[in-house]
């Protein structure tokens, strides 16, 4: 079979589609991704074929405004710049993506992608198979994981009401360029469903032991377990294994592809949070870029590493909690510190705390080394400890690339195709 993933955002939105890519690969599947143009060396190291999709989310990431945007912590106003910048993209997105699901026998999207997804889908009247990696199916167990945390206190009936809110916040965000896309193709504005073929079951990417499944979803929503990439063959640097085997085992800070307020204040924060409490610690630079400068000989600056290579060799993980890093940090069995810049990120600092695998999260904005240093002595405690060893020793018994796989190939039968 043939199939077409499309994956549109930063590093931690696509990296679980090549994941799902290099799986469904490997089961005997001809496999390409669609997604913007700095992911075509990642997509070929995992053995995909790749489709450029216009765009360059690093450089967008990188930007003055978007910095300042970010700095503000305004979600309303960052989903404005986004929405702006892909509708200048859409139109070039309509014949890329069309392009990209020439020949497929079937299309599986992520949320980012979803509107080039669904148009080509539409167009040539293929099958869609929708994949997230962050639960949107309404329920009354919790709230839109796009919305403010706090709604969960308001109880059930509110969280069954914020899904509404948020599929309006998207819609209304991503109007302009998904009319854009669907008029170069020459579609409807508003998507229809392709007559003929059966419902697609709908895939998330999310462990059931961080999210166990609402009794009230539908039965095609299904909890796949996480979807990660296989550790290749990597040999990390003589320097940074000399550092880990020189003392206790570290903790990781980073913020992976979330621009900082300011790389240099921040470091100072976090250094002096580090002073406070005693540990070592491996800064990540990722494209925020936590600044590397004069760094005492208890701390290692590090390019971006594989989190399965380094997340179990630490004694916690900070980070800013996106789906595919807090999914790699509860796998590890190490307790994590979120600090959510926006979007679904406050969602998985909730769910950590819930868990009893992390501290409260503390968002960005509210960030300072005392609480940071809290929040790290927090995760030495032997409690927490033991409930994220738990929690990561039953992640690591799921298969979500297999599960999804499995999911995938019983509705590509239903359509006749092997």
């Amino acid at each position: 079979m043939k199939i077409t993933l499309f994956a549109l955002g930063s590093q931690g939105d696509v990296q679980p589609y090549l994941a799902l890519g290099a799986g469904l690969k490997q089961a005997g599947h001809t496999v390409a991704i669609a997604s913007h143009e700095n992911f075509e060396a990642a997509a070929r190291g995992a053995g995909l074929a790749f489709w450029p999709m216009h765009g360059n989310t690093q450089a967008l990431m990188a930007g003055t405004e978007m910095q300042a945007l970010l700095r503000r912590g305004n979600f309303l106003a960052l989903q404005r710049y986004t929405a702006a910048a892909a509708q200048e993209a859409a139109g070039h997105w309509a014949a890329q993506g069309l392009a990209a699901a020439q020949g497929a026998d079937l299309i599986v999207t992520g949320l980012g992608g979803q509107s080039a997804a669904q148009a080509a889908a539409e167009k040539l009247r293929l099958p869609l198979v929708e994949a997230p990696v962050v639960p949107l199916t309404p329920t009354r167990a919790f709230p839109a994981p796009l919305l403010p945390a706090g709604v969960a206190r308001l109880g059930g009936a509110a969280n069954l009401a914020s899904y509404a809110l948020a599929r309006q916040a998207l819609a209304l965000g991503m109007r302009g360029g998904t009319q854009t896309l669907r008029r170069a193709l020459a579609l409807p504005d508003q998507p229809r469903p392709t007559p003929g073929l059966p419902p697609a079951p709908l895939l998330y990417g999310v462990s059931p032991s961080v999210v166990p499944r609402p009794s009230d979803w539908p039965a095609h929503a299904h909890l796949t377990g996480a979807w990660f990439l296989p550790q290749g063959p990597w040999t990390p640097p003589a320097d940074l294994e000399a550092f880990l085997a020189a003392g206790p085992a570290p903790v990781s800070i980073g913020f992976g592809s979330m621009g900082l307020r300011d790389p240099a204040d921040t470091t100072a924060l976090v250094l002096d949070a580090l002073a406070q409490t005693g540990q070592r610690a491996v800064l990540l630079s990722g494209w925020g870029g936590l600044a590397a400068g004069d760094l005492p000989d208890h701390v290692f600056a590090a390019s971006p590493l594989p989190h399965s290579w380094l997340f179990p060799r630490v004694s916690a993980v900070v980070h800013h909690g996106g789906a595919g890093t807090t999914a790699a940090g509860l796998r590890a069995g190490v307790p994590s510190v979120i600090t959510p810049f926006f979007g679904d990120q406050p969602f998985w600092g909730e769910r950590v705390r819930a868990l009893g695998a992390g501290p409260a999260p503390i968002p960005q904005r509210r960030l300072t080394a005392r609480r940071l240093a809290d929040a790290l002595r927090q995760t030495q405690t032997p409690a927490l400890r033991e409930r994220a060893a738990d929690l990561g020793r039953r992640i690591r018994t799921e298969d979500g690339v297999a599960e999804a796989i499995r999911l995938i190939e019983g509705y590509a039968q239903t359509l006749g195709h092997r």
